[in-house]
């Protein structure tokens, strides 16, 4: 792995939209006892059901730490497309602490690793230790052979930016303008920011994400691209939902909008689970949580959303509730999706640890890297 010094930009690199194709994609164990209740056991049920489905259609690497390597190893020994990196982690949201992929027209594939401080560092982050995870997106990068940019101080998570491959990217103001992430910075310094290092040519701010989202409201849970042009939005008709004014005032400025192209939106409309998912006693009962760490309280709503799905190269693993809009938002992405596998997926375990599907993966885009 080389460190970079230039920006991607200047190198003629930009980031591909997740339905681009992929080499593979990064996932981490579930450990942490702070996020996964009763040693992790059904959020790893989730995370190995979840690394199956990818992995029929690209790599999987799953990241674990020397202690739990052997065990891992044996649980995934017949399964040839999902491999074990010993790179150790704080926790397991592949998104936010691996490194964000750039590509140029050559086809050559680069790493970004952001500054993480758990969702705002002493301000209102989630965790006191993230020294391990800050370090993460540098260590990927050398075990599959990527040079690496260095974003450094910069601070940003994978979750928070959602690119077409085509110049724009969409964030939330309430997660990058937060204080705990780039107080020092102003909105067109961070905007630029990211235009240095994404290759792109239009942000698109949307105002906020999920309610409750501990995030500060990250956009892989509210909006995603589907294809250039093409996003779909989480939604409720319900006006009673606090999801309800958080959504339209997402929905006013993508209809305003035009894209780096000077394309209008085309926004489909995805609910969001009708009732809401809250975490109960039992499963607060599970966690050990350290000084430092966010707790949560029972019956405390959790930021569900059907957007914090993953693309692979031939699925869509999209999470599910248990709730009557499941069928409805599989539905609605299996016509946005005809040519690819749509895998419902239950996420519980997962949302309970604070996040989806999307949060704990990590495409690494194809390119013509040496094939590892």
């Amino acid at each position: 792995m080389k460190k970079i010094v230039s920006l991607p930009a200047e190198d003629g690199y930009r980031m591909p939209g997740e339905f681009e194709p992929h080499r593979g994609c990064v996932m981490i164990w579930p450990v942490r006892p702070g996020s996964w209740p009763y040693g992790g056991k059904e959020a790893q049920k989730s995370f190995l059901e979840i690394a199956e489905a990818i992995s029929e259609s690209e790599k999987v690497w799953m990241l674990c730490d020397h202690e739990h390597a052997a065990k891992l190893r044996g649980i995934l020994r017949d399964k040839p497309e999902i491999y074990v990196l010993e790179i150790p982690t704080d926790d397991a949201w592949a998104r936010d602490v691996g490194p964000t992929c750039v590509r140029n027209r050559q086809g050559n594939v680069r790493g970004i690793s952001w500054e993480f401080n758990a969702w705002g560092g002493t301000f209102d982050g989630l965790y006191a230790h993230w020294e391990k995870d800050d370090r993460a997106a540098k260590a990927i990068c050398r075990e599959l052979e990527m040079d690496c940019y260095d974003a450094h101080p910069f601070v940003l998570e994978g979750g928070s930016i959602h690119s077409d491959g085509e110049g724009t990217v969409l964030v939330t103001e309430a997660c990058l303008l937060s204080p705990g992430r780039n107080p020092q910075m102003t909105k067109e310094e961070i905007e630029n920011h990211l235009k240095q290092y994404l290759g792109a040519e239009k942000i698109i701010w949307l105002p906020r994400g999920i309610y409750q989202d501990e995030t500060n409201e990250h956009v892989d849970n509210v909006c995603a691209f589907v294809r250039p042009g093409e996003v779909v939005l989480a939604w409720t008709d319900n006006r009673e939902d606090p999801q309800w004014e958080l959504s339209m005032a997402s929905l006013k400025v993508l209809e305003t909008e035009r894209d780096a192209r000077g394309r209008a939106f085309q926004i489909h409309r995805l609910p969001i689970p009708e009732k809401p998912v809250c975490i109960t006693e039992q499963e607060l009962l599970g966690f050990q949580f350290e000084e430092g760490e966010d707790r949560r309280e029972a019956g405390e709503r959790l930021a569900a959303s059907y957007v914090n799905f993953y693309i692979s190269n031939g699925g869509v693993i999209v999470p599910q509730f248990g709730d009557v809009n499941d069928k409805k938002a599989l539905k609605i992405l299996e016509n946005l999706f005809p040519e690819r596998k749509i895998y419902p997926i239950w996420a519980r375990p997962i949302i309970v640890g604070g996040g989806n599907i999307h949060c704990i993966t990590q495409q690494i885009p194809q390119g013509k890297d040496i094939d590892i």
